[in-house]
């Protein structure tokens, strides 16, 4: 089945500037989970570049160190896709939920 990220389900977007709002955004998803959810989150980034390179290692490394830490299911996806003429995006959700949803 084709889609595009921006179609999967998405409970909370964070429209991050710079690496520390990355942090702070990866430390909430942790918070919130990705298990028993049927839904992602959303990443936004500034259509810099090289910014968004940094931000972007920031956020998948940080997720998956954190869900490591509190021992919590890594089996994560991710796309990074031009979201609109000002930002990029990355959309993380659960493997096993986008099973669930037909994906």
């Amino acid at each position: 089945m084709e889609f595009h990220p921006k179609d999967l389900p998405v409970s909370k977007t964070y429209d991050l500037k710079d690496e520390k709002d990355a942090s702070n955004a990866v430390a909430d998803m942790v918070k919130l989970g990705f298990k028993n959810r049927k839904d992602g989150f959303r990443i936004l980034m500034p259509k810099e570049t090289k910014l968004a390179k940094r931000i972007g290692y920031v956020v998948t490394t940080g997720v998956t160190h954190g869900l490591r830490q509190v021992s919590e299911e890594r089996d994560i996806r991710y796309w990074t896709y031009h979201h609109d003429g000002d930002h990029y995006a990355i959309v993380l959700i659960s493997n096993s939920v986008l099973a669930e949803l037909g994906f």
